[in-house]
């Protein structure tokens, strides 16, 4: 590849994060307007600070499209072995290779056949449930209360996650929060196209998001507050004023260390081992391990 290309490559990689990001923006300040959000919450008394929560191995064990995949897998959406055989395929490749932008590609592809023609209304109800099953249980009770800390002093709380919004606005309605940024899907009369609007929500594109909500909201950054646990996030992390590492992985740990950023870790022998493999395949691939589920399942029929 040349130097032009790679440059092109990365400038359309830029622009997809940044659609990504004001898109999760709108359809956040949508979902928190809604009358069913509205009224559970309490007006914020501070209204230019907000903290943002990465979900995964943050606000909640292990990854939370895994969680969901399993919930489907249970519902004879794909089986188990199928989703095993994909996931252990991506751990190897994680492990041992590079992500390089063929590799995220085919991912988000992959990701984007597991909504194709099928309904919101569907997805949101599958969430409501495999989250009162398979989620609300892991929820680490103390980034709970980091984020309840927030909602005392006044501020308004988002999640800010790759996976997809839907879920994502279901996850901090259960928790009480002010809402979520996700990665946003593009659908019609209620139907997802199989397209998403910019890319996932990852990387960059969570900085962009919390960039763009802050724009909408009025919010002043350098009094806002962002958590994670991914190295991944360094932009987002970067882009407030505190930022602090929940259950770092390494090398979230050494950054934070070198920039004086707070380190939270609420994680204790085997069940910090247990949360290890969802760390290390992220929300990629994670998505395209239910992906592939699905269109296996489609094939055999």
């Amino acid at each position: 590849m040349s130097r032009r290309r790679e440059v092109e490559s990365a400038a359309e990689r830029d622009l997809r994060a940044k659609v990504a990001g004001e898109a999760s923006a709108e359809a956040a300040v949508a979902a928190a307007a809604a009358p069913e959000l509205e009224a559970s919450l309490t007006v914020p008394t501070d209204l230019t600070a907000a903290a943002f929560f990465d979900v995964d191995n943050t606000m909640m064990m292990g990854a939370s499209i895994f969680h969901f995949a399993r919930g489907l897998a249970a519902r004879k959406y794909f089986t188990t072995s199928d989703l095993a055989g994909f996931i252990w395929q991506q751990l190897k490749f994680r492990v041992g290779g590079r992500e390089d932008p063929e590799s995220v590609k085919a991912s988000r592809e992959q990701a984007l056949s597991f909504v194709a023609g099928r309904s919101v209304a569907e997805l949101v109800s599958l969430g409501e449930e495999i989250y009162d099953e398979l989620m609300a249980d892991r929820i680490w009770t103390g980034t709970q209360a980091l984020a309840q800390m927030h909602l005392d002093a006044g501020q308004r709380v988002w999640l800010v996650t790759a996976t997809p919004v839907e879920l994502a606005t279901i996850i901090a309605r259960r928790l009480g929060l002010t809402g979520a940024l996700g990665t946003v899907s593009e659908h019609v009369d209620g139907v997802y196209t199989g397209r998403l609007v910019g890319d996932m929500l990852h990387g960059k594109a969570k900085a962009q998001a919390v960039r763009a909500l802050a724009a909408k909201e009025g919010l002043n950054l350098k009094r806002c507050t962002a958590y994670s646990d991914s190295s991944n996030d360094v932009p987002m992390l970067s882009a407030v004023g505190t930022a602090v590492a929940v259950n770092p992985d390494s090398q979230l740990r050494e950054i934070s260390r070198k920039r004086g950023w707070e380190i939270r870790d609420f994680r204790t022998g085997r069940k910090a081992a247990k949360i290890g493999v969802p760390s290390v395949l992220g929300a990629g691939a994670l998505a395209g391990a239910v992906a592939a589920g699905l269109a296996y399942r489609r094939k055999g029929r």
